[in-house]
Parts: structure tokens; sequence; C-alpha cells
């Protein structure tokens, strides 16, 4: 349903993804991890239609998001790290909106909309304005209009990122239960307990590079020695082991030599400033 094929953007001498070929099967919850600057956001504007490569296509479905933006932009719902709302609608209005933007018939959408309100517990809050809603209550409804148009294909950014244990809780719920019935889900996550937890695939970006990709099991496979996603993830993107923050702890611990031979500074006049 997801389909990469060397895609590829460069700001000028900065390569910020080179020449990512991913494949996502339906039915498959799929997990996009990396490092901070790795290219995952960027991998995600690009799949979106909100970047243009520099080289390579995506497709959703057999649609080319460069060739046939507007019917591959029907075939999946997207809510960005940080959602774009409009806050002075509420959010009964805003899926109202989505749901038109999207050729949904009108009563269909008002009783989808009633549905994803009452199950994504924003009820008592659908008729107040956006702009007094929480970080989480924001990530809701943005959810909430991801869903609105029942597409195949779901595409996450830090979704659950700023949500309550409950709302987590009953998110990732929703996402097994959605692939489960067929739906693809492209997630994007730092939370690596989440994505181990749910995902049935992940893919491991690092430095706009696909290093690995495969179930669980074949990525530890990949990192002899790990028992965890987060322990495979940090042996494969080559991150620093804790032999640096004992190394700090114990200089914590010593003191700093400079500050035992001198202690604080001398008080006294600071240096002369120059005169005008």
């Amino acid at each position: 349903m997801i389909r990469t094929a060397g895609l590829t953007k460069r700001y000028g001498d900065l390569t910020a993804l080179d020449g990512l070929d991913l494949h996502v099967a339906a039915g498959t919850l799929f997990g996009f991890l990396g490092p901070n600057g790795a290219g995952k956001t960027t991998t995600i504007k690009l799949i979106t239609g909100l970047l243009r490569p520099t080289r390579g296509d995506a497709w959703i479905g057999s649609h080319s998001i460069l060739t046939e933006p507007l019917l591959a932009k029907a075939h999946f719902g997207y809510v960005a790290d940080t959602p774009f709302l409009y806050d002075k609608l509420t959010a009964r209005e805003f899926l109202e909106f989505v749901g038109a933007l999207y050729g949904v018939p009108p009563d269909t959408a008002r009783t989808r909309a009633e549905r994803l309100l009452k199950l994504l517990e924003l009820e008592d809050a659908a008729d107040a304005l956006i702009e007094g809603y929480s970080h989480g209550m924001r990530q809701k409804t943005a959810l909430a209009g991801a869903l609105l148009h029942d597409p195949p294909v779901l595409i996450l950014d830090e979704p659950i990122g700023g949500l309550d244990p409950p709302s987590s809780r009953r998110i990732k719920q929703l996402l097994r239960g959605l692939t489960a019935r067929g739906r693809t889900v492209f997630l994007s996550t730092h939370v690596l307990e989440v994505a181990e937890r749910l995902c049935d695939r992940v893919a491991i970006l690092d430095h706009g590079r696909l290093i690995a990709e495969g179930t669980l099991d074949e990525l530890r496979a990949r990192a002899p020695g790990t028992a965890s996603l987060e322990e495979a993830f940090v042996a494969l993107t080559h991150g620093a082991g804790d032999r640096d923050i004992e190394e700090f702890l114990e200089g914590t611990e010593a003191g700093d030599p400079e500050g035992d031979e001198g202690g604080a500074p001398p008080a006294g006049p600071g240096p002369a400033l120059p005169r005008r």
C-alpha cells in the first residue's frame, strides 16, 4: 500500500534522504524509526506530497504522489507531529470541514464524526473552540480528521506523544484493530516500547539512509546479543554505549580537578572595561 523507489531529498550540499526504497504491505502496522535528524519527517512529507523529492517517487496503492497527487492523497489519512488545526473552529465543525474536503456525503460525515468524537473521548468538548484544547485533545482531533473518510492507509508522525496513559492505550488498541481489518498504518515514533509492542515490521533510518528493515526478530538477529528493540536500535545506529555515562558520573563523584585547586573564583573587581 505504500512504496518508495529511490526517494531522495537534498538541500544544497545536505542530503536529508538518500535513495529510500520501501515496500509496506496492506494490513501492516509498520514502524518507522531513527535518531533525531535521521530523515523520518522528511520521508513522511515526501510520501504525503508536502515536499517534492529531488529524485525518486512514492506510491499510495497504485497512485504516484507526483503524477496522481489527488488520487494518492484520497487514499490516506495523515497526522503530523504538530498537527495544523483551525483554532476558530470546534472539533465538530473541523470534522464537517474535513468531510467536505474529501467528498464524504454530509449525512455519512456527521455519523462518522459523532462516532469518532465518542471513540476518542472528545464528545464533551466537541462544541468548544479548538484554540482551548490541550495538546492531547488536539492530537485526537487530528486523528479523528485523518480517519473521517475511512482511508485504507494511515500515516502518523508521533501520534501518541502528549497523550495521557488511558488515551494512549485506546489509540494503540484502535491502530491494532484497524490493521486487523486490512488497513495499513505507517507509524513514526521515538517511543521504542510502542513500536516493539505494536508493529509487525520496522524500518530504521539513520543519516537519511535505510540501515535495517524487517520483523523485530529479524532486527534482533542483525544485532547479536540484543534482547529488546531499544538495544537493537542502539547497536544498529552505532549509538553511544553506557560507558560514557559511567565516565561522566565517575568524574562527577571525583570532582573537577581544576575546581579542587582553585575553588570558587576570588572576589574582587572584574576586568576593566574599555573607555569610549
